[in-house]
């Protein structure tokens, strides 16, 4: 034990005698006064709520291989370019589309009652007529896993775990293993289908759909979510001593291989262009709604902070800033990890400086926090940026971070991340259902949002040095 502690003391020393060694660059005074006058300004900016606003009324619903996508595309090249981009394109992604034709359910016995579902992404339909059986109840995943192998046939498997609501979404990972494996355990235990409660916090008659685990094809059975009014009535049912029986009818479509794209814009950088800082939101959504909240915020929030940048200074910041429009987040960051591919191959992965993803929503955004691929060097810039976003609600957090879902491919390069913290208190009514709509989104948090990340990413534009 003692060696052990003698090397690790022997290992700190060494790292300190390393940094100490490095260049610490400062924040020059001229940066920050600059970055304090743009944060000012675009507290009254409602850009990005008018980009939204357009998106989700001109364009509405964003689901990979329907319409709705194509001119989300379309929108998106159209509208980075009259934002004035130096420079926009697309980059194909390859995938397998999945939609959605009908889904309907009904309680049968003790009492007949329709339920409101849908299915999750890439279930397998029911046979055409739908199916019939009585559910088996499980509190939770781990009562399922319990489950002798084989013992629900003919049966329905039903999941009943309610996800706790929590103010950075922490809940939402302990209750979505139900969401994305559930199915093949479900398929396991010899199952019909599944039925979960859907996961999010509300109480409304909304089912929450959602990703699955499968890449390509169909689930093991037909899965799906169940709104959590309904899966109340379900339970209570059961604790009548009833066992309820109910009929699933879920037909679905694989659309084969399509091809869908990441929507990219660009403000060149005036010295160092090949660097490149990365913000973005994923430009596809589920079909049930209009992608409000998921992800047309974190789409508009990260447009407007480009342009924002460009219209409100001078000359451009020293680094190129690259603004992504993932494609295809809700299937599984298909188009997120297209793109990290796409730059290992070529080489150009090094030069991501740094990157965040807006894709938690429209609330305020109220912590920062950065991954552990920030360097000890530059942890100072980050305080830099906490500090003037200070008087926004904003305060520095630890712990770390990959920047948001379609920056995981990225930060798993290697690429430095900070998370701009919202509050995700209710985000999770709304997600993936029916109600993720415009009249959601509260202008003044939009406003707040534009304003913390134009001091994000004009400092880590502008400061020279580095972040890894």
């Amino acid at each position: 034990m003692k060696l052990i502690k003698l090397a690790a003391i022997a290992a700190c020393v060494l790292s300190a005698s390393v940094f100490a060694n490095d260049p610490i660059i400062p924040v020059s005074p001229e940066t920050k006064a600059t970055t304090t006058t743009l944060r000012d300004k675009a507290i009254n900016d409602n850009s990005a709520y008018q980009i939204l606003k357009s998106l989700t009324t001109e364009v509405g619903a964003r689901h990979p291989g329907t319409p709705g996508e194509k001119a989300g595309i379309e929108w998106g090249i159209k509208k980075l370019k009259a934002l004035g981009f130096d420079k926009v394109y697309t980059e194909d992604v390859k995938m397998n589309g999945w939609v959605r034709e009908v889904e309907k359910a009904e309680i049968l016995v003790p009492s007949y009652q329709k339920m409101v579902i849908t299915a999750l992404g890439r279930s397998k339909s029911t046979p055409k007529g739908g199916l019939e059986a009585d559910i088996v109840h499980f509190k939770n995943y781990a009562a399922l896993e319990k489950a002798a192998d084989n013992s629900l046939k003919g049966k329905i498997a039903f999941i009943s775990n309610r996800m706790e609501r929590l103010k950075n979404g922490g809940g939402y990972g302990p209750a979505n293993i139900a969401r994305s494996k559930g199915h093949e355990l479900a398929a396991q235990k010899g199952a019909e289908a599944l039925l979960i409660r859907s996961i999010g916090t509300d109480d409304h008659r909304n089912p929450h759909t959602g990703a699955t685990n499968v890449a390509m094809g169909y689930t093991a059975v037909p899965a799906v979510a169940l709104s959590n009014p309904d899966a109340d009535q379900l339970v209570r049912l059961m604790e009548f001593g009833h066992t309820p029986k109910i009929r699933l009818n879920i037909q679905t479509k694989d659309l084969g291989p399509i091809v869908t794209k990441n929507v990219i814009g660009e403000i060149t950088g005036r010295e160092l262009p090949n660097e490149v800082v990365v913000i973005g939101g994923h430009l596809d959504s589920w079909d049930l709604g209009t992608g409000a909240v998921d992800d047309g915020a974190g789409v508009a929030i990260a447009m407007a902070t480009g342009a924002f940048i460009k219209n409100n200074v001078t000359v451009n910041p020293r680094r190129t800033i690259r603004v992504i429009l993932w494609g295809a987040e809700e299937l599984g960051l298909i188009g997120a990890r297209a793109y990290a591919k796409a730059r290992q191959a070529d080489g150009t992965i090094a030069n991501h400086v740094i990157g965040s993803e807006s894709d938690f929503g429209a609330g305020p955004v109220y912590g920062l926090q950065s991954s552990k691929n920030v360097s000890v060097n530059a942890l100072h810039v980050v305080d830099t940026m906490a500090a003037i976003m200070g008087n926004l609600g904003v305060s520095r957090r630890g712990g770390d971070t990959s920047g948001g879902p379609d920056m995981i491919p990225l930060a798993a390069l290697g690429v430095p991340a900070l998370n701009l913290m919202q509050d995700g208190t209710d985000y999770f009514d709304l997600h993936h259902t029916p109600d993720d709509t415009f009249d959601k989104v509260n202008p003044e948090h939009m406003r707040q949002n534009l304003a913390v990340w134009t001091v994000f990413t004009y400092i880590a534009a502008e400061w020279p040095g580095s972040f890894k």
